[in-house]
């Protein structure tokens, strides 16, 4: 006959055998240790076999829900009482504290094997047992350390996203209590945002004229509609758009800033919180009212600034500029090293090419792009690099001989 309970015999091993309350564990032997860590490694591959089974062979949704729910349950119920009688355990016997470990190691990946595949049947609503919050709590702690650990936020373009997500993220793990109730959907959404960090590959040399970064793609696609992010992320943009001038290059930008927003990858039914706007409503409004702006400015403007443009060209056509032997690339090498060792004192880096690039030329080309060569210098190539280098090199010399 077909066991009705699988549970049972691991359920048994956690109420009586390893119950402090119920069998005298002071003698606790390392045989002993050693046959019940054989023995939970095979049932948990044959817990996992049996409900996969279980599932297989129903074809009703709901019978399916109700199997999926039973095991949960029964699974958060033994954890339960794994974790109170861990508590009662004597000392000196450290293989039978490390068994309870395993024991509560193997439950936990029981309840992470049908989260991952029958999320879709646990009541998202449901609010977690406190037990299995700290044990779940633990573990997220744990991967963000990990992640802390090979991430240099010094290094990064833009790290404000990934402070204001550790910094959410590490509050949760450590709040012992909450001034809310913890649900399923909470939790679910926390692990999946840990999980995306985790599987993240952090490019520290990545461009700062990205404006849709690693860490922007995973909260986007996760509907991440924290206020202090959304305020972080329009501020970004609308800096992106502030270094040109004209109203009609602005509204270029923002076009294509939202275009590419629009095409990025999105999550169905996640949202952080789900009483406030998702994160595309809000960013879209954002974009819907700065294009109208600047649209508008250009229609108030324009024949101001065709003069502008016109005496701009003038301008250049006039202004004596200096002939470098370098090409435009080693140049914005030179400049970009130039700002970051704060040899040049800006505001920013695009200032330094703003500034001085319009009073340079180079032997193939006249006008220089200030942006073009910005970009060009966090894309450079090795032959470029080594060419700076010794230009570098033969100003060093030179300084030297003085």
């Amino acid at each position: 006959m077909q066991n009705s309970y699988p549970l049972e015999s691991i359920d048994l091993l956690a109420t009586i055998t390893l119950n402090p309350n119920v069998e005298d564990l002071r003698t606790f032997s390392l045989e002993q240790y050693e046959d019940i860590v054989k023995y939970l490694r095979e049932e948990r591959s044959r817990l996992q076999s049996v409900i996969k089974r279980q599932v297989f062979a129903t074809n009703s949704t709901k019978e399916v829900e109700a199997i999926i729910r039973k095991y949960y349950s029964a699974t958060i119920n033994i954890i339960d009482t794994v974790f109170a009688n861990k508590s009662k355990l004597p000392d000196g016997n450290p293989e039978l504290h490390k068994i309870y470990e395993d024991l509560l190691h193997v439950l936990g990946d029981l309840l992470a094997f049908i989260e991952n595949r029958f999320a879709k049947f646990l009541s998202q609503e449901e609010k977690v047992a406190l037990t299995y919050l700290f044990i779940s709590k633990q573990r997220l702690k744990q991967k963000l350390e990990h992640f802390q650990m090979r991430i240099d936020f010094n290094q990064l373009p833009y790290k404000a996203p990934y402070q204001l997500l550790i910094k959410r993220l590490n509050r949760f793990t450590r709040l012992k209590e909450f001034d809310f109730e913890i649900t399923f959907r909470t939790l679910f959404y926390k692990r999946e945002l840990v999980k995306g960090l985790e599987s993240m590959e952090i490019d520290n040399n990545q461009l700062s004229e990205v404006i849709f970064t690693q860490i922007d793609k995973l909260l986007i696609y996760l509907n991440y509609n924290s206020k202090s992010y959304i305020d972080e992320l329009t501020l970004r943009l609308y800096d992106q758009i502030s270094s040109f001038e004209s109203s009609k290059k602005k509204v270029e930008r923002l076009c294509y800033f939202r275009k590419t927003f629009r095409q990025l990858h999105r999550k169905p039914g996640f949202i952080l919180n789900p009483n406030y706007h998702d994160l595309d409503v809000v960013i879209e409004k954002w974009f819907e009212e700065e294009i109208s702006y600047w649209e508008k400015q250009i229609s108030f403007g324009m024949d101001l600034e065709d003069t502008l443009d016109a005496a701009k060209k003038k301008d250049s056509e006039s202004m004596q500029k200096i002939l470098c032997s370098l090409s435009a690339d080693q140049v914005a090498l030179i400049l970009r090293g130039a700002d970051e060792a704060r040899i040049f004192v800006a505001n920013s880096i695009t200032e330094v090419f703003r500034t001085v690039v319009p009073y340079l030329s180079t032997p193939h080309r006249k006008d220089l792009s200030y942006e073009s060569m910005r970009t060009k210098s966090y894309v450079a190539e090795d032959r470029d690099k080594q060419l700076a280098i010794e230009a570098l090199h033969k100003i060093a010399k030179r300084i030297e001989s003085y």
